[in-house]
C-alpha cells in the first residue's frame, strides 16, 4: 500500500514527462495482461488490433483512434525501457527552454505526424503495424536540438557532445536501418523528427502549433475541476421593521416632549414658590428624572 501511495504522490507532483512515463508503463502492463488472456484463449481477440496503427488504409478507416493510441503501446519491455529513458532525457532538456504544456503538445502532435507518415509509407513500401512513442520522442528531441543546437550534453563513455550532433547521429541510424528492417517504423521516426524541426521554425515565426493541444487539455481539466458557484446576494427591504422603528421613534419623541414640558413647569414652580411648594408626586417625578 505504501508503494501505491508513493506512486500516487509522485504522479500528482511530477511534471508532464513523469506523467507520460506513468501512462506508458501503465498501458504497457494492461497490454501485456490482455495479450496473456488472448494467448490463453480467454480473450477472443488480439488487443493489438485495436491499439496498434495498421498501415492498411482500409483497416485504419475502421480504427481511426489508433493514430493516437499506438504511441502509448510498446512491443516489449526493452522497447518500453529505451523509449522511456530517451523521453526522460529529452523531456528534461526541452523543459529548460519551453513549458510543459508545449512539451505535451509537441509529443502528441509529433506522434500524430509520425503516424500519418507511416500511413503514407504503406502506399510505396508496405509495413507492419506500428507501436511505440519513438516518433513522438523524436519530435521533442529535434525541437530542442533545432532551438539550441550548441547545447552541451554529457553521455556515458563518450563525454560532452553538442545536442545537434546527438540528434544527427540518431537520425543517421534510422536512415541506415530503414532499408534493412522496420522500414515503416524508421520512416515514422523521421516524420516525428521533421515535425519537431517544423515546430521550432513556426514558433520562431510567431505560430505555436501546440496551442490546440493546450486548449483540449484546458477543456478536460475544466470538466474534472468542480466550478465554484458564486451566489447572488439578495437584499431584502424590511419595511415592517422600518415602520415599527419609525413608530417607536415618533412615540419616543412625543414622550420626551411631554416629559420636558412637565419638567419645565416644575422648575418654574420651584423658581416662583420654592421646592417645598411641590407636591409629593412632583417631587418623585423630579427625582426619577434626575437619576
Amino acid at each position: 500500500m505504501n508503494i501505491l501511495e508513493d506512486l500516487k504522490v509522485q504522479y500528482k507532483i511530477g511534471g508532464v514527462v513523469q506523467k507520460l512515463i506513468f501512462w506508458n508503463i501503465g498501458i504497457f502492463v494492461v497490454t501485456m495482461l490482455f495479450q496473456l488472456l488472448y494467448a490463453t484463449e480467454v480473450l477472443p481477440f488480439d488487443f493489438y488490433d485495436f491499439v496498434a496503427l495498421h498501415s492498411d488504409l482500409s483497416y485504419f478507416i475502421k480504427t481511426p483512434w489508433t493514430i493516437f493510441t499506438y504511441m502509448f503501446v510498446h512491443a516489449g519491455f526493452l522497447h518500453l525501457l529505451f523509449n522511456m529513458l530517451v523521453l526522460h532525457f529529452t523531456g528534461r532538456i526541452f523543459t529548460t527552454f519551453f513549458t510543459e504544456r508545449q512539451l505535451l503538445g509537441v509529443f502528441i502532435l509529433g506522434g500524430l505526424f509520425a503516424g500519418f507518415v507511416f500511413l503514407l509509407s504503406y502506399t510505396f513500401l508496405g509495413a507492419s503495424p506500428l507501436v511505440g512513442a519513438s516518433g513522438a520522442i523524436m519530435a521533442v528531441l529535434l525541437a530542442t536540438a533545432t532551438y539550441s543546437p550548441e547545447m552541451q550534453v554529457r553521455l556515458m563513455l563518450i563525454g560532452n557532445i553538442k545536442l545537434i550532433w546527438l540528434a544527427i547521429a540518431i537520425l543517421f541510424l534510422d536512415l541506415v536501418q530503414m532499408p534493412i528492417s522496420n522500414t515503416g517504423g524508421h520512416l515514422a521516426h523521421l516524420g516525428g523528427a521533421l515535425f519537431g524541426f517544423l515546430y521550432i521554425k513556426s514558433l520562431k515565426g510567431g505560430v505555436d502549433l501546440s496551442k490546440g493541444i493546450s486548449k483540449i487539455q484546458d477543456f478536460f481539466e475544466n470538466l474534472s475541476t468542480p466550478k465554484k458557484k458564486t451566489p447572488f446576494k439578495t437584499v431584502y427591504k424590511n419595511t415592517t421593521t422600518n415602520r415599527n422603528q419609525t413608530g417607536r421613534s415618533s412615540t419616543t419623541d412625543k414622550d420626551k416632549s411631554v416629559e420636558q414640558k412637565k419638567i419645565d413647569e416644575i422648575l418654574d414652580k420651584i423658581s416662583q414658590s420654592g421646592y417645598d411648594s411641590l407636591t409629593k408626586e412632583e417631587k418623585d417625578f423630579l427625582f426619577k428624572v434626575g437619576k
